[in-house]
């Protein structure tokens, strides 16, 4: 009885809005055959594909990629890497947007606003080789216009690219500054929409600048913060691959070999498509995990989620 009511107000409500509902019909398709029908080719973590047999033909195999991942020497060393890369993307990345978007909002000259605003949103737009291209140059050994300061200084020149304790720092702080003015706009935008009468009444109270922007600004914004912070959370596990194999090399692969860089190695240069898959699907498991978690916690202690 009560199933049949829930059908007929469903019905009902598709009847009422079926505009808003043709409206999201293509995103639904578009969803359902780009990233939902090809993840039934995932069972190949639990097979042993071959070829001339094709998905649903190879014999099955259980967790033995699983199990060879798990005790494979690389384990340790991915984790520690992916981990280790994403923890210091998220502490260092993520909260200078924040503090650069109270900045912009702060300022109330609106050339010198333009001007740093283009400034910092313009290195978003170079596409990753380039941005790795310019990298490389600025730390070359003999001609990097880092090592020529170092130099001048007294110093020795340093092996950037090559030495693994450096490869963290690189990687975290050139994306800091491609992404911090882009990803600053969000906060913008979320600071345009705090009552400007908070401010006004701030202000004959004698709060100052600082203490506005601690009692009204931080707290405005607080649940754009806490969404994107579950974002970028739950994707701790999923270091870009494109950065960090450009950036990769021989000499600092101990630094710089991640799980999404051993995938393709194994998947597609060794050929090993089943052992790639369980890889990936293990990655991408222990990211929708974090994801949950991190959401349910935001939801108890915050009451903001994604859902």
């Amino acid at each position: 009885m009560e199933h049949s009511l829930r059908t007929r107000k469903l019905y009902i409500a598709v009847k009422r809005h079926w505009q808003l509902y043709l409206l999201i019909a293509p995103v639904l398709v578009y969803f359902l055959i780009f990233h939902y029908l090809p993840m039934y080719g995932v069972q190949i973590a639990f097979k042993d594909f071959i070829g001339t047999k094709g998905i649903w033909g190879s014999p099955w195999v259980g967790w033995k990629h699983f199990e060879r991942f798990f005790d494979s020497f690389f384990f340790w060393r991915l984790l520690k890497n992916t981990i280790g890369i994403s923890l210091y993307e998220l502490a260092v990345g993520f909260p200078i947007p924040i503090v650069l978007a109270l900045m912009i909002n702060e300022v109330r000259s609106s050339p010198f606003r333009r001007f740093v605003q283009t400034v910092t949103y313009a290195p978003h737009f170079l596409s990753t080789v380039v941005l790795v291209g310019m990298v490389v140059i600025f730390l070359s050994p003999t001609t990097g216009i880092v090592n020529q300061a170092i130099e001048a200084f007294g110093g020795q020149p340093t092996y950037f690219m090559t030495e693994p304790d450096w490869f963290k720092s690189i990687y975290v702080f050139s994306g800091v500054w491609q992404q911090m003015g882009w990803s600053s706009i969000i906060y913008l935008a979320a600071l345009s929409g705090i009552d400007p009468q908070l401010h006004e009444a701030a202000r004959v109270d004698g709060a100052s600048r600082l203490r506005r922007i601690w009692h009204i600004n931080l707290p405005g914004i607080r649940p754009t913060i806490v969404i994107l912070l579950i974002l970028n959370v739950g994707s701790v596990m999923g270091v870009g691959f494109e950065k960090v194999f450009l950036m990769q090399n021989s000499l600092n692969m101990e630094a710089s070999d991640v799980i999404s860089t051993y995938v393709y190695r194994s998947g597609i240069l060794g050929s090993q498509y089943s052992f790639a898959s369980a890889v990936g699907l293990f990655n991408s498991v222990v990211n929708f995990m974090l994801l949950v978690m991190v959401n349910r916690m935001a939801r108890r202690l915050n009451q903001t989620s994604l859902w």
